[in-house]
This record gives structure tokens, C-alpha cells and sequence, in this order.
């Protein structure tokens, strides 16, 4: 059975898809990834049985940077084995400080340069994994939820502080034109985690790359299992 393809329209006031190699100093994609994308979809209807395979962006606003300084934590959030001993009580909480003495802790202050006023219409799958009999059940959810605006979890556009709105694009509307764009993006982050399998998402980040080009407003996203689509290679055990 061949799945269909739902499409929303997102947006939003600011927006950041940090690109991976300027780790320090944030500085955005011009364009949404596909695995910022795939996290709208997710947030609106997500189920174990499957996964968001993102197949189109459309572009309807042309991008625009605007340069933000904020204040970050140097700490990061321990593993969740250290999470879930705090929870059963069996060891202390240690928060992380915004001041402090300590040269890993406190705050320091960060360059972003992140996207304003973005508008895209996203094209993606649910794709099975196995049994593909309740595709139009699921299919069906998606767009009662779509339709009255209901998410698990309010999506965001790259950072959490950033909200994403959506709406749910009926089958046959036209809508507006992408914006009349051309660009060779280089290579774009397709996503963090190794989409070829279920329960990924608790795994060690999986890098994958792909060669972004926009034309006319339009970015085409590879399958995940396309050879366009350049993964990390698995050392064998």
C-alpha cells in the first residue's frame, strides 16, 4: 500500500537550523532540514508503528537573518541512567547553575544567527514499519489532528524557544507560490538519528548529510535510504 502525502503549512516569528560545523556561535540553514521538519510532523501525530519521511519543502518566504546574542549554560543535561536515579531517589539532583564559580558551569554569551519570519509548506510520508494495513487509519488521524490544530507538544522551529504554528494543507489547494529562489546549499544535516530502524530516537546520535539545492523555492529531500543521502559507516564488530 503506497502512503499519500500530507502536507502542512508552518511558520513562525524566528527560527534556527544550526548548521553542525559552527558549533559554537549558532548560525542557521537559510532553509528548514528535513529532521526540523520531520519534529513538526512528529509533534501533530507520531506513533511507534511508524516514522515522518519528509519528501518536499516548499519555500514561501525568502529568508532573512537577524542577529541574536543570548545568554546559554555551559553545563549539558547528564545521561539518562543519572536522570532516572534522580527520579527513583536513589541519588541527589545536581541542577545546572546559571552562576557559579566553577569553570564548567554559569552562563556564557552566545552569537546566533537565526532566521525571521519563516513560512514553508512541507511535504512528508508516514512510512510503516512492517504491517502497512492501518495506513489510512493512521493517515486519517493525522488530518483530524491537522484540521483542529492539536500536537502532542507545541512544535518548534530548530530551538525550543522558537514556536512553530501550523495548518494543515488540504489535498487539492493550490495555495501560495513558493518564492522565486535558487540556491545551492551545500551540504544539508538530513538527520541526527538512524532513521533505517525503529526506536531510534534513545540511540547515539547518527550524522547524516545530503546535497541541499533549492530551485524555484522548491527543496526535494532524498529517501533516507537514497545513496544521495550520505551516512556514517559502521564499523563491524
Amino acid at each position: 500500500m503506497k502512503p499519500s502525502a500530507q502536507t502542512l503549512e508552518v511558520w513562525g516569528d524566528l527560527a534556527c537550523f544550526t548548521r553542525p560545523e559552527l558549533k559554537v556561535e549558532r548560525f542557521s540553514y537559510p532553509v528548514i532540514t528535513p529532521s526540523a521538519a520531520r519534529s513538526v510532523f512528529e509533534a501533530v501525530y507520531w506513533k511507534p508503528q511508524f516514522r515522518w519521511q519528509v519528501t518536499k519543502i516548499e519555500v514561501l518566504k525568502s529568508p532573512r537573518y537577524i542577529a541574536l546574542r543570548r545568554n546559554e549554560v555551559k553545563g549539558k543535561v547528564p545521561a539518562a541512567r543519572t536522570i532516572e536515579q534522580w527520579r527513583m531517589g536513589k541519588a541527589p539532583p545536581q541542577p545546572l547553575w546559571a552562576d557559579g564559580d566553577d569553570e564548567g558551569a554559569g552562563r556564557t554569551q552566545r552569537q546566533t544567527m537565526a532566521l525571521k519570519d519563516v513560512r514553508y509548506r512541507i511535504h512528508a510520508e508516514i512510512r510503516p514499519w512492517g504491517d502497512a494495513s492501518e495506513l489510512p487509519a493512521m493517515e486519517a488521524q493525522f488530518r483530524r489532528r491537522g484540521a483542529h490544530g492539536q500536537c502532542i507538544y507545541q512544535p518548534y522551529l530548530g530551538c525550543r524557544e522558537f514556536p512553530a504554528f501550523f495548518e494543515l494543507v488540504a489535498r487539492d489547494s493550490a495555495g501560495k507560490s513558493p518564492v522565486p529562489l535558487d540556491a545551492d546549499l551545500g551540504f544539508m544535516l538530513y538527520d541526527v538519528f538512524d532513521l533505517s530502524r525503529p526506536g531510534t530516537s534513545g540511540d547515539a546520535p547518527a550524522i547524516s548529510l545530503f546535497r541541499a539545492t533549492v530551485t524555484n523555492g522548491v527543496l526535494h529531500v532524498p529517501d533516507y535510504e537514497d545513496s544521495a543521502v550520505m551516512k556514517a559507516v559502521k564499523e563491524a564488530r
